[in-house]
């Protein structure tokens, strides 16, 4: 270790035990420098993000390597450049070990401008059809100051590099995914209100590793999408719940039924629509109602492209569009999309495989599908679930439609409009939906109350094995109880 790098952390830490105590790991500082860590390394230094990484950093950042020496910023994106990211084909991966960061705050005068955040972390070596190869653990030590309203690193301690064979590996997700045969994972966490952590493990394909911005296919995710996008017109007043969807849109299917003057958006998006899940399950693959609208419940994508084509003859706009301009440019959902873009898309869409590692097709939409094959990523959805949650899309008579309770789907369980709703006891509920296709399982919740959530996407027949545990372990007694409800 240099003399600078001692005299560093020697006054590093004489400050740190002459301010308070680290503070909460539930409080918005805690989780704010927590998602910062997290996409720092994961978007700029393990996906080579250099521009990310360049304007993340301080001017004048000084960074203190206890093998590696001394590096300003220049020098810094420099030997990123070249030590981490010049051969794609084999490079460093760097992941925290969550149970380790602490943060304390920083203060002037009483008027908190900065926070020093420590931890361990590891280093894996990534290589091309290869699984990672753990390379070593090392303590570090971030300096993170805010200008302007952005978080800034300007000083990092990097120390006490072990030898690989003596180091922890904490990670039991990885564990989880190899006993359980998942070959992509993608996790959102959301904790106090705020998307802290992003994490994608496994490879987008049989050859190429998956990045933090991985685009998943989510299968029936869409409908709560669709849901909000519909509500949203609903709270300009631009369309009405319970107007009938016949004023708009009748299929041929069910027009000489008088059953279909019942339709309204109201049953559709809580799947009291008396149709099927799909049309082509009928022997004669026509639509038909099995029981009139509104007397129980159904789950029906049939239903919600009912409610696409009524509301694109209303507004001659394509759900797409329409979703654009009231969901995913207000919420900045840059790579969320109904309709697949070879451009865009081709270059980080996560296969999906059956049970026994082959591949399916990648479904690429021309047209809007309000029900299913909604493409994002974990960031994007994670977003959209926390907009839901603080009410940023909808008035307050509409959002409090949206999560009352439609209809019982079992004991404990409902629909609202758009949304599964957990009756979790003391006037607790919590707001999910999931997806199931073919190479797809994916899981959304989100903890109004306690302002948590979680997504979870998997690319595998049988990725719903892995719910149970990953519910568990970061929702402790709650996920306990979501899950008994939901398996009772």
């Amino acid at each position: 270790m240099t003399q600078k790098l001692s005299i560093s952390i020697f006054t590093l830490f004489f400050f740190l035990g002459n301010i308070n105590a680290q503070i909460d790991k539930n409080s918005p500082l805690f989780l704010e420098l927590k998602k910062q860590d997290s996409l720092f390394f994961e978007r700029g230094f393990n996906n080579c993000d250099i521009a990310y990484l360049e304007k993340s950093v301080d001017d004048n950042l000084k960074f203190y390597h206890d093998n590696g020496g001394f590096q300003d910023k220049k020098l810094f994106l420099e030997r990123t450049k070249q030590n981490i990211c010049s051969n794609p084909n084999q490079k460093p991966i760097r992941k925290v070990i969550e149970s380790s960061l602490e943060v304390f705050p920083l203060y002037n005068n009483g008027e908190l401008y900065g926070a020093i955040q420590t931890g361990e972390h590891q280093f894996f070596m990534r290589e091309k059809n290869k699984e990672d190869v753990l390379g070593g653990q090392a303590k570090f030590t971030s300096v993170w100051t805010k200008k302007d309203g952005n978080w800034l690193m300007s000083d990092v301690l990097s120390y006490d590099h072990g030898d690989p064979n003596k180091a922890k590996i904490p990670d039991n997700l990885e564990k989880l995914l190899k006993d359980n045969h998942i070959p992509t994972l993608g996790l959102g966490i959301i904790e106090n209100g705020k998307l802290t952590q992003i994490k994608v493990y496994g490879k987008l394909n049989d050859k190429t590793p998956a990045s933090y911005n991985s685009l998943f296919n989510v299968a029936s995710l869409t409908k709560p999408v669709t849901a909000m996008t519909v509500l949203r017109l609903v709270s300009l007043g631009k369309w009405d719940l319970d107007e009938p969807l016949y004023k708009y849109f009748t299929d041929p299917d069910v027009a000489k039924d008088p059953r279909h003057k019942k339709l309204t958006t109201r049953l559709v998006l809580s799947h009291q629509t008396g149709f099927a899940n799909w049309r082509w399950a009928n022997k004669d693959q026509k639509l038909s109602f099995d029981f009139d609208p509104g007397t129980k419940y159904q789950y029906s994508g049939e239903g919600f492209e009912y409610l696409r084509k009524a509301i694109e003859k209303k507004f001659g706009k394509s759900l797409e569009d329409l979703a654009k301009e009231m969901v995913f440019k207000p919420l900045n959902m840059n790579d969320t999309s109904y309709i697949w873009n070879d451009k865009k898309d081709a270059d980080r869409i996560v296969i999906g495989y059956d049970k026994n590692g082959k591949p399916y097709d990648i479904v690429k939409n021309k047209t809007p599908n309000a029900a299913d094959d909604l493409t994002t990523s974990v960031e994007d959805y994670s977003k959209f679930l926390i907009a839901v949650m603080d009410n940023k899309l909808l008035s307050s008579k509409v959002f409090e439609e949206m999560k009352s309770k439609q209809v019982e789907t079992k004991k404990n369980k409902y629909y609202g409009l758009g949304f599964e709703i957990y009756d979790l006891g003391n006037n607790d509920i919590s707001l999910s939906h999931t997806g199931s296709d073919k190479g797809v399982n994916t899981f959304a919740i989100v903890l109004p109350k306690t302002k948590k959530g979680l997504v979870i996407f998997t690319n595998v027949d049988d990725g719903y094995k892995i719910y149970e545990t990953i519910i568990n372990q970061y929702f402790g007694d709650i996920g306990k109880r979501i899950v008994e409800i939901e398996t009772k």
